[in-house]
């Protein structure tokens, strides 16, 4: 074993025995998987740590620890001091993938003009946090960690980084932050230490405060030279890399109105009003829970997709655009869709007995009737004279439920909104019927429609989830024709023992279409009556009108030939429609929960 080869062993030993130490510092409750340590680069790429010497991975709660960086940068003194940080990022700040989510998403409304630049200012607002705590609470010398790293700058970013610090922990004026601290940068160095201390319990709520805070020494350089200086302390930059968060579709209660300046904060610059009392906020400290819309009170709206987009590419997560877009409105989809179905079980009948039948060797001894077998004959031959009785059932009273399959045709023509980049409620209804459809055990078509070539199609009635989505979350974005030859093949020889069919058609005016002659020559009535009449379980079209539908010949004819009209005034109205049209055709009827 060569020298450095033991000089990391004896690295990894030693701070191992102080992993006990470094969980005790949060709690000794404290569960962790022990740390993985790396040895060398081709294990750092495997563990996914890059340009740090640490790093958290929030998916599996792990600790990663690069051997050969720490013994770089003479770090071997401070075990406790960094293993203890990075537990704090699993225990304290951010602690879970979904509150980092959250966390970025507010940073992201503190830096207008550089909300790339999130994740970077949250490591940096968390590691204010756990370092402070560590340094206060534990009596590390988190301090010396700095100085070990051995970074000078005159970079004012890092100057009012360090100043934090130095007011953070009473440290002399300039033992950190080397660069000039002017009137300006002193002042907001202040408030950067108030805020750390003042939502120390609340940090998810001052991390708004703090990027705003940052944002002016971020407009030049974009903190390039201070990301260069910590990029072997930056271990939350891809910490949400291999794991999927929740709840990140929709905004905070208190995420846009309470995400201020900290110079606006009465509770971090103590100026109150007359007759405002001492310690009172601008806002209430809890967030909201109410679910209007009204100012102060956002909860219930929800994020564009190419927002959560760009909130999952700062976790490190590492999707395409049609992946989030699918993770979008499954999420925003879920809320919405009917309950899962309860079995309905028939009563329990008495045997109906049938007749007799040859009891073979090999079934099992009670099943003979002895009494029928002695009846056969007076001479018992297994296999020959033995017999058993045969049993059946009677029909329940409950009749049996088949599921209807559905044909959906979504309108994806220029008029209507990309969904991978703005909300499509096009998408987002399609998505609550289909996957209402499908926990209701029906299978469903899926059909992505903007010219008579131009569509996406399922092919196919599928169980297949994600295909359907995939589908559903694509664009098309041309002119508008109905592919009416899909209606037609679909049902043309379509039997009479095959499920029953619902024929769904998500548009606008454009819905015309569907009734011109096709590639054949065949009116598009004829198909329309044709796909009714074979599938059995009517039709609907919910469409975005200016006017009553009742005001349109086409449309009244189709109403009259069988289809449902549903006129919507704004497309946000199609949620409500898909919850009522998912829970009438896919849920439980009362009587039906009653009786089960």
């Amino acid at each position: 074993m060569s020298n450095s080869s033991k000089h990391l062993n004896d690295i990894r030993d030693s701070w191992m025995s102080r992993w006990a130490d470094s969980l005790a510092l949060w709690s000794k409750f404290t569960k962790l998987r022990e740390p993985k340590f790396c040895f060398n680069e081709k294990e750092e790429k495997a563990e996914g740590l890059t340009n740090s010497f640490a790093m958290i991975r929030l998916n599996d709660t792990s600790v990663v620890l690069s051997l050969p960086q720490i013994a770089a940068n003479k770090l071997e003194g401070f075990p406790l001091e960094i293993m203890g940080h990075e537990i704090g990022h699993h225990v304290y700040c951010p602690a879970d993938i979904s509150d980092q989510g959250r966390m970025i998403a507010r940073i992201r409304r503190g830096l207008p003009t550089k909300e790339h630049l999130a994740p970077f200012v949250a490591n940096i607002y968390a590691d204010l946090l756990i370092n402070d705590r560590l340094q206060r609470s534990a009596n590390l010398k988190m301090a010396d960690v700095y100085r070990a790293l051995g970074e000078e700058s005159n970079d004012p970013m890092w100057t009012f980084y360090m100043r934090i610090y130095e007011i953070l922990w009473s440290l002399q004026r300039a033992s950190l932050a080397k660069g000039k601290i002017d009137s300006r940068l002193e002042g907001d160095a202040q408030l950067g230490a108030r805020i750390v201390r003042a939502y120390a319990k609340d940090w998810l709520r001052g991390s708004g405060r703090f990027a705003a805070l940052c944002l002016p020494y971020l407009l030049d350089d974009e903190g390039k030279q201070m990301q260069k200086l910590l990029k072997g302390w930056l271990d939350t930059q891809n910490a949400g890399a291999g794991g999927m968060p929740d709840g990140l579709t929709e905004i905070d209660g208190d995420e846009i109105d309470d995400n201020i300046h900290p110079s606006r904060d009465k509770r971090l610059t103590g100026l109150y009003d007359d007759g405002e009392e001492a310690g009172a906020d601008t806002i209430s400290p809890e967030p909201t829970h109410a679910t209007s819309n009204s100012a102060g009170n956002r909860e219930g709206q929800c994020r564009e997709p190419f927002e959560y987009g760009e909130i999952l590419k700062g976790l490190g997560v590492n999707l395409s655009a049609h992946e989030i877009a699918i993770r979008y409105y499954r999420e925003r989809a879920v809320p919405h869709l009917i309950k899962f179905p309860v079995r309905i079980m028939p009563e329990s009948l008495e045997p109906l007995m049938e007749g007799l039948d040859t009891w073979d060797v090999g079934s099992p001894l009670e099943d003979i009737d002895w009494f029928e077998t002695v009846m056969v004959s007076d001479r018992v031959i297994p296999g020959y004279t033995t017999v058993q009785r045969t049993y059946g059932t009677s029909s329940g009273s409950l009749p049996e439920k088949e599921p209807v399959d559905l044909d959906l045709y979504v309108d994806c023509s220029g008029s209507m909104p990309n969904p991978q980049w703005a909300t499509s409620y096009l998408t987002l209804a399609g998505a609550i019927i289909s996957l209402s459809a499908l926990r209701a055990g029906s299978r469903v078509k899926a059909t992505l429609w903007s010219g008579k070539h131009d569509f996406q199609t399922t092919g196919a009635f599928i169980g297949d989830e994600k295909e359907i989505m995939k589908i559903l979350t694509g664009y098309i974005g041309g002119a508008t024709a109905f592919p009416i030859h899909l209606l037609r093949d679909t049902f043309e020889n379509r039997k009479p023992t095959n499920r029953p069919v619902h024929v769904l058609v998500i548009s606008d005016d454009g819905v015309d279409t569907m009734f011109e002659k096709d590639e054949r020559g065949t009116s598009g009535w004829d198909v329309a009556r044709m796909a009714l009449e074979k599938g059995r379980s009517g039709g609907t079209m919910v469409l975005n009108l200016w006017s009553e539908w009742k005001d349109n010949k086409t449309l009244v004819k189709a109403h009259d030939e069988g289809w449902d009209i549903h006129r919507v005034k704004d497309w946000n109205e199609l949620v409500e429609f898909a919850r009522a049209f998912s829970k009438a055709n896919y849920g439980e009827k009362e009587k039906e929960r009653k009786s089960s």
